[in-house]
């Protein structure tokens, strides 16, 4: 059979889970991973170009010796199936976080315990990257809607709606300020949190351009200016600083923040990126009380033009919830690093989309008519629900979309005619009195987004028509690859108010849309499936 050289795919930058070729993993571990049924059936066994292939993937180099999960999440947001009758628009905002995924990756190589509150479909989905056709009309992003059958209930349909923004290479990126935020207390000393970190920025150093600004601040029991305002072009004094940072002290932040906003004040650039890369291993700790508070800062500098991106290293004590916030208020990416190869990817492979937005506070409504459409429900973006008024509201924050990335959103659709989860209301007119509905559109997509540096927002509006329907079984491999990868986080939740397909359908599934894969990300995903299904079996599905 054919297998992965993972020491091989480290060289080439790909990201695998430990991204070291380094790694001597215990022997009991270092195993080829095997799904007990995980060969494609039925269509997948003639699109599928990974049957029969296994993926050898190390796991992490010391397991913990508990599988007690000590991270922090935020409470759980129910988005349930809604009845167009009675919610005929849903707003949401986007999310290019990628977080969840690798988090919940790492621990399901530790063998640790995956609390559902940590699992944000969206962020599964938008981890990897799809083959949308790019716009040639002058805009940040082009809009691609796919409307197709559900592959877990026949009479129920799917709406994908994708976004796929402009590229810019990072040689051509706008001047740079950057300021590296590190926690350098003594729990940053393992070799997963300062040792990954220093040898990703070290490599990063390596892509700065002579009008690029550095600065660094650490905080452990003081807060530090290591650099302030270096240009890129002394690569090798960024190194050095970079090469001596150190792991002592309690986690005792106090001014870090202002600390870092002032480096990057004093150096703004006008027309150019100003962001700060927070890097540290559980609660930030700045000596603000409470999270609002500390969000209400960084939002307030995002208006001057200075963003916050947060990556997030270590397992233990690890505050997931903290991070997503400050990136979101920050108009920011929060990325958890598991691993060197996940820092490369981060930092080095995606250092466009990292840095630069292309569009701010984008928000996409969709307005279902109840001619077609009974019921839809949202997979994933539970706490990115944004209320119908905040859509044209430009004082609303949103999500962000960076130079390159792709965003994908799926609706599952139960049309007319199909059974119905909810009842109707008693009062509530049904479809056949809602005049001129019946005109091919089953439904009107809105996005709302603003161009870096303005606060007035623009709009985009398309129509989705009935007839625009495809079968299942042609729908291209990006579906089928997203709907696995949403799936795959429904079983970690293990959501019982959300069809779920088996493991075997799921995997299969996977692999039909797993061709297009550049760095192994795809595979790894069917990997971490693999050995999913052993902890998290299959219970009944719902149809």
């Amino acid at each position: 059979m054919k297998q992965i050289n993972v020491s091989m795919l480290s060289l080439l930058g790909v990201t695998t889970l430990w991204g070291c070729s380094t790694a001597q993993p215990p022997a009991a571990v270092n195993a080829e991973i095997t799904a007990p049924s995980a060969q494609p059936t039925g269509l997948y066994a003639v699109r599928a170009v990974a049957e029969n292939q296994r993926i050898a993937i190390l796991p992490p180099r010391s397991l913990p010796a508990s599988n007690v999960n000590t991270q922090q999440y935020e409470d759980k947001i129910d988005n349930p199936i809604k009845r167009v009758a009675e919610h005929p628009v849903s707003t949401f905002s986007i999310d290019v976080d990628t977080g969840s995924y690798t988090n919940a990756r790492q621990m399901i190589w530790r063998g640790q315990k995956i609390v559902p509150e940590g699992i944000r479909a969206e962020e599964f989905i938008n981890y990897f990257s799809y083959d949308y056709p790019q716009s040639n009309q002058n805009l940040p992003f082009s809009t691609n809607t796919l409307f197709t059958t559900a592959p877990w209930n026949k009479n129920h349909q799917l709406l994908r709606i994708a976004l796929k923004a402009q590229d810019i290479k990072a040689q051509h990126l706008p001047d740079t300020n950057l300021v590296y935020l590190i926690d350098v207390s003594g729990s940053m000393g393992s070799e997963d949190k300062l040792p990954l970190v220093k040898t990703a920025l070290l490599e990063m150093v390596d892509q700065l351009r002579p009008q690029d600004k550095i600065s660094i601040v650490t905080y452990s029991g003081k807060e530090e200016v290591i650099l302030s305002g270096v240009s890129g072009r002394d690569k090798q004094t960024i190194k050095t600083a970079i090469s001596r940072l150190t792991a002592s002290g309690a986690t005792n932040g106090e001014s870090a923040i202002q600390m870092a906003y002032q480096q990057a004040e004093n150096h703004y650039l006008k027309h150019g990126i100003n962001r700060i890369l927070l890097l540290t291993d559980g609660d930030f700790n700045v000596g603000v009380n409470d999270t609002k508070t500390l969000k209400q800062m960084i939002a307030t500098y995002q208006q001057k033009g200075i963003g916050l991106s947060t990556m997030g290293v270590g397992n233990y004590r690890f505050n997931d919830g903290l991070m997503e916030q400050l990136a979101d208020a920050g108009n920011g990416k929060y990325s958890y690093l598991d691993s060197l190869g996940e820092a490369r990817k981060v930092l080095i492979h995606e250092m466009s989309s990292t840095l630069a937005n292309v569009a701010n506070d984008v928000k996409v409504q969709v307005e279902f008519n109840p001619a077609y459409v009974q019921e839809y429900r949202l997979l994933g973006y539970d706490n990115r629900q944004l209320a119908r008024e905040d859509f044209n509201n430009d004082q609303v924050d949103a999500g962000d979309i960076g130079a390159g990335h792709t965003v994908t959103a799926l609706y599952e659709i139960v049309p007319v005619g199909a059974k119905a989860t909810l009842e109707p209301l008693r009062y509530q007119a049904d479809a056949k009195t809602v005049q001129g509905s019946k005109n091919g559109e089953i439904a009107y997509l809105r996005l709302r987004y603003k161009l870096p540096h303005q606060t007035e927002s623009k709009l985009i509006e398309q129509a989705i028509k009935q007839n625009s329907l495809v079968p299942w079984e042609k729908a291209d491999q990006d579906l089928y690859f997203a709907v696995a990868a949403s799936q795959f986080a429904f079983k970690l939740q293990q959501r019982k108010d959300i069809p779920v397909m088996s493991w075997q359908e799921i995997i299969s599934m996977a692999k039909a849309g797993a061709s297009a894969d550049q760095f192994g990300q795809k595979q790894e995903m069917i990997g971490l499936m693999q050995k999913a299904q052993l902890t998290y079996p299959d219970r009944q599905s719902i149809n």
